[in-house]
C-alpha cells in the first residue's frame, strides 16, 4: 500500500442561500442560526478540530462576512465580560478561537454547486488529501462523525465517506453506496447512486455529508459536466475518481441531523438541549407538557 498521507485540512462550504429558512436567512446566513446556544457552523468546526484537523478553508459567498467574524478576535467584548466578571464566558470564547493562520476564506462567486464550491477550495488545499464538512449535516453522538472517518482512513487511505443507514423505503430521497468487503472501520464501497429510483438501491447505506478525498478530485471537477439542478455536483465527481481510486465507507454509529431542514434544526435543538446539564431538565419537562396538550388537541379535534 502507498504511504498514506495524513489528512491536515478541512473544507466547509457555507456559500448557500439558505432559502428553506427565509425570512429567518434574509439577514442572517443559515450557518450561523444557533442550535441551542452555538451557530450551526461552530459544531462543524469543533468536529474537525477534534478530528484532529489543523487547518481549515471556509467557501463562502457574498454577505457571509459574519461567519469570518465569528471566528475572529473580539477585544471589546472580552474586555465587557471581564469587567462583569464572567470568566467562564470569556474562557468558552477564547477556546472556540482558532489559533492565528489556521483558518482560510475564498469565494464562490456564483451558485453552481456542492462540486464547484469544493473546486473553489483548490489552491489553499493543493496537492494534499482533505476532509470535506457539510455544515448543515450535524454529527450528535459520544465522538465526531469526522473522527470515525479519520479511523478508517489511516486504515485504508484512499477515499472515505461517512454513512449511516435509512429505511430501505427512503433510499430514493439519499445519495447511496454499494456495500462491499467489511474493513475493521467499515467497507469498501461498490457504488454510487444519487436519489437511485424507489426499490433500485444497492444499499440503505446513504451519504451523511462527512469525507475524505483526495486532491485529484480537483481535476475532476474543473472538467465536471453539470449534472442534477443544472450544478456541479461532486457526487458526479467522486463516481468518476472512484474509476482510478478506492472509496470505503465508515457507518457512523451516532445520529445526523440535517440542519438545512426546518425539521432536521428543531430535532436537533431539541436533542442537543436535553443533552446539556445546565437546561436538559428544564426543557425535558418543557417539551413533555407540549406534547401532551398537544396530544390533547388532537383527542379532542
Amino acid at each position: 500500500m502507498d504511504r498514506i498521507r495524513t489528512v491536515r485540512k478541512a473544507v466547509i462550504p457555507v456559500a448557500g442561500n439558505g432559502t428553506r429558512f427565509l425570512p429567518a436567512t434574509k439577514a442572517v446566513p443559515k450557518e450561523m442560526l444557533t442550535i441551542v446556544d452555538r451557530p450551526v457552523v461552530q459544531y462543524a468546526v469543533d468536529e474537525a478540530r477534534q478530528a484532529g484537523i489543523e487547518h481549515i478553508v471556509f467557501v463562502t459567498s457574498r454577505n457571509k462576512q459574519v461567519i469570518e467574524d465569528h471566528f475572529d478576535d473580539t477585544p471589546e467584548l472580552i474586555s465587557s465580560l471581564s469587567r462583569s466578571g464572567k470568566n467562564a464566558q470569556i474562557s468558552e470564547l477564547e477556546a472556540m478561537l482558532p489559533k492565528a493562520g489556521s483558518v482560510s476564506f475564498t469565494r464562490q462567486q456564483a451558485p453552481l454547486g456542492l462540486g464547484h464550491a469544493v473546486w473553489c477550495a483548490r489552491d489553499l488545499i493543493g496537492d494534499e488529501p482533505f476532509a470535506l464538512l457539510l455544515p448543515d449535516m450535524v454529527s450528535y453522538g459520544a465522538r465526531g462523525c469526522m473522527a470515525g472517518l479519520m479511523d478508517l482512513y489511516r486504515e485504508v487511505g484512499g477515499n472515505v465517506v461517512a454513512v449511516e443507514q435509512c429505511a430501505p423505503e427512503e433510499a430514493s430521497k439519499y445519495g447511496i453506496v454499494g456495500k462491499g468487503d467489511t474493513v475493521r472501520h467499515g467497507f469498501s464501497v461498490t457504488e454510487m447512486v444519487e436519489k437511485p429510483p424507489a426499490g433500485q438501491a444497492p444499499s440503505n447505506f446513504y451519504l451523511n455529508g462527512r469525507y475524505i478525498l483526495q486532491p485529484e478530485i480537483f481535476s475532476i471537477l474543473a472538467h465536471q459536466a453539470r449534472g442534477a439542478g443544472n450544478e456541479i455536483q461532486l457526487t458526479d465527481g467522486m463516481l468518476n475518481l472512484s474509476a482510478d481510486q478506492p472509496f470505503h465507507a465508515h457507518p457512523y454509529e451516532g445520529r445526523t441531523f440535517d440542519c438545512g431542514s426546518k425539521q432536521g434544526f428543531i430535532e436537533a435543538n431539541v436533542a442537543f438541549a436535553l443533552a446539556r446539564a445546565d437546561i436538559g431538565d428544564v426543557v425535558f419537562e418543557s417539551v413533555r407538557e407540549i406534547v401532551l396538550s398537544h396530544e390533547s388537541r388532537i383527542r379532542a379535534a
